[in-house]
């Protein structure tokens, strides 16, 4: 029997898993991405670490997610923000090469997309978009179980659609953009602002449910803005439903909720609107680049 090498990497993490064809994780591992020591550097430590432990399994093919932007057609990182020191490396030859196996790469949301369509919360339908909304906001476009990447490799890439009238500008991105509106990040930003102090995205969430005035308006804030962006992709899109995951919407998870009624006054029909929270967790990017 043959399987899959899944590959997740993350500025803070490399990690690895050995992944059946129906999409099961039979073993996992995670090392350290000492970023500042380059990408050939720290990909070797996680292939030793694949041929050790690893050498029992017949693999077929390996699959990688990794942060955007990439040129998906040669399989290379272009600049990621979290990667300083990764620009232009081509992931895919290296691995391919080392590892002797055919390899695929995408974008991290799309990978994470593809597994919740493939074996996750929309496993039954055909056309899906998924979110992930944490330090980040991410997309990802499945039909008929399939990414969708688009002629820039750019589909779904919904952190600089433009919400609101907002003056603030993401790392130079567009003022009033979904990223630098709704992320975990700027959560914590946009309440700092309204308390004259700094506190975290957990601190935020914790004096909303304790009812704190002025949480709660932040968060019935963001609640609008992600509805707003929601809406715009249903407009465009059409969706047979809609997939929420990252870090914000898992570890609260009555937001979906709230979400669901914000986006159904936002389009033509309410009926349009089918909303999902994701169901594989942490480990759905390693699960899609697998079954790329």
């Amino acid at each position: 029997m043959s399987y899959l090498i899944g590959i997740d990497i993350g500025g803070t993490n490399l990690r690895a898993a050995v992944i059946s064809k129906e999409g099961n994780i039979l073993e996992i591992f995670k090392i350290e991405n000492e970023v500042i020591k380059g990408p050939a550097y720290n990909l070797d430590k996680l292939i030793n670490k694949i041929k050790i432990n690893w050498n029992k399994y017949k693999f077929e093919k390996v699959g990688v997610g990794a942060p955007g932007p990439l040129d998906l057609k040669v399989g290379k990182l272009l600049n990621p923000v979290n990667l300083k020191g990764w620009e232009n490396f081509n992931i895919k030859k290296y691995l391919s090469e080392k590892l002797k196996l055919p390899v695929q790469i995408n974008n991290d949301a799309n990978v994470a997309g593809l597994a919740e369509s493939l074996v996750g919360s929309a496993k039954e339908c055909e056309s899906v978009f998924y979110i992930t909304v944490s330090t980040g906001v991410g997309g990802a476009l499945i039909l008929d179980k399939k990414i969708i990447n688009g002629a820039h490799s750019q589909t779904a890439e919904i952190y600089n659609m433009i919400i609101n009238e907002d003056k603030y500008s993401h790392v130079g991105l567009n003022k009033g953009g979904l990223e630098g509106q709704c992320s975990g990040v700027h959560i914590a930003r946009i309440a700092s602002q309204a308390y004259g102090k700094t506190l975290s995205t957990k601190e935020v969430f914790d004096l909303y449910e304790n009812n704190d005035e002025k949480a709660v308006q932040v968060i019935e804030k963001w609640v609008d803005n992600i509805s707003i962006g929601i809406a715009n992709i249903i407009a465009v899109v059409d969706p047979e439903t809609v997939v929420i995951g990252g870090a914000v919407m898992i570890n609260n998870p009555y937001l979906l909720s709230k979400v669901i009624e914000s986006a159904k006054t936002k389009v033509a029909d309410p009926a349009m609107v089918d909303i999902r929270m994701a169901e594989i967790g942490d480990n759905a990017g390693l699960i899609g680049a697998a079954m790329l």
